[in-house]
């Protein structure tokens, strides 16, 4: 299914606490990344009710240098059991700006919302 265009809004707070938590995270680029995230807009929803997004980057900013589109950190969701129910992908656009963040779920349900960040870690409540 093709992303659903929506009229660019700013991050809601989920978004933003989830993108901040794995970008949190020291690698390459990590820190252009974080400082793009007072210019990020959603501009997509994966289909409707989903919470992976796609993500615009307003110019001017500073463009990060990764050596590919997917963000190498292990961002495992777990339940409230500790259970694994998923993980988080943040893409970029050619390494440079971000460009989605995806809830890539396990489950038998599609997550309704992003999970929280609990003792710093992802968890989702079903």
């Amino acid at each position: 299914m093709a992303p659903l265009s929506i009229d660019p809004r700013p991050l809601n707070a989920d978004e933003r606490a989830v993108l901040e938590h794995i970008l949190s995270a020291e690698f390459v680029g990590a820190s252009q990344l974080r400082s793009q995230l007072d210019r990020t807009e959603v501009i997509a929803v994966w289909g409707p009710d989903s919470v992976s997004v796609d993500l615009q980057v307003r110019e001017p900013s500073e463009h990060a240098a990764l050596p590919k589109e997917l963000v190498s950190v292990d961002a495992h969701v777990h339940d409230p059991s500790g259970a694994y129910v998923g993980e988080i992908l943040v893409w970029t656009d050619q390494g440079a700006t971000l460009a989605a963040l995806e809830f890539a779920w396990v489950t038998d349900e599609m997550p309704t919302s992003l999970p929280a960040i609990v003792d710093g870690r992802l968890s989702w409540t079903a």
